[in-house]
């Protein structure tokens, strides 16, 4: 980290840039809130990476729904690049909302303010050299790829209105095949690998102490320079 920081004229230093990628299922939403809860959600600036899918609303339904969407084209990564950048300013930024149900944006976007911790969150954030450039702290949720497809069966019927049958076709068409090419390799990225996703405890625990450990010098320092 010490490398990256820099400080503001303020006296702020910038923000610690934390991402949590593995496949589909393996528990990265599950590492991530849990990280919100220890550390608290006022300290970071939450980006999941889902929320950038393009836009597809020009073309007709029966199209997008051939979209491959665990490709990294399908992703608007230069936007979260910027959005990253921004909050690294301490800039506030206004992340899109996707509809995964019409696979298109809504109109609606959520406003993130910048904090000194910025985690971002998406299966594919660290298959973009420019994206992963910005991450201080890598972190990689490896789990069994069964539970990986159990869960995501289960989260896509219940939450996205999906068939069995269409999920597991996405699954052998494109899921697969993307998380071998792209996923798994970006693994060696890594700094920090967890396996049993949100069911390890101790490496959670461990990763928030470390954060809270950072967070606590980095609030040290803005102190003492208030008072010089």
């Amino acid at each position: 980290m010490a490398d990256k920081t820099t400080f503001f004229d303020d006296g702020r230093p910038r923000p610690l840039t934390l991402a949590v990628a593995g496949g589909t299922g393996s528990g990265k939403t599950t590492i991530s809130n849990a990280i919100l809860d220890r550390v608290g959600h006022h300290h970071i600036a939450y980006l999941p990476h889902d929320a950038y899918y393009k836009d597809l609303s020009h073309l007709p339904e029966a199209q997008r729904r051939e979209i491959n969407f665990d490709h990294p084209d399908s992703l608007e990564t230069t936007l979260l690049i910027d959005h990253i950048k921004s909050l690294q300013q301490w800039k506030p930024v206004q992340i899109p909302t996707y509809d995964f149900t019409r696979h298109q944006r809504t109109e609606h976007t959520i406003p993130v303010g910048p904090q000194p911790i910025i985690l971002v969150e998406g299966i594919l954030i660290f298959s973009d050299p420019d994206l992963r450039e910005l991450f201080d702290i890598k972190i990689y949720v490896d789990t069994d790829p069964d539970l990986r497809f159990i869960r995501r069966l289960q989260r896509d019927i219940k939450e996205r209105g999906r068939t069995a049958e269409s999920v597991i076709q996405q699954y052998l068409t494109t899921v697969r095949p993307m998380h071998l090419k792209f996923v798994e390799p970006s693994k060696r990225y890594a700094d920090v690998i967890i396996p049993e996703g949100g069911f390890n405890n101790v490496a959670i625990d461990m990763v928030s102490d470390r954060i809270r450990t950072m967070l606590a010098w980095s609030e040290s320092y803005v102190r003492d320079k208030q008072l010089d």
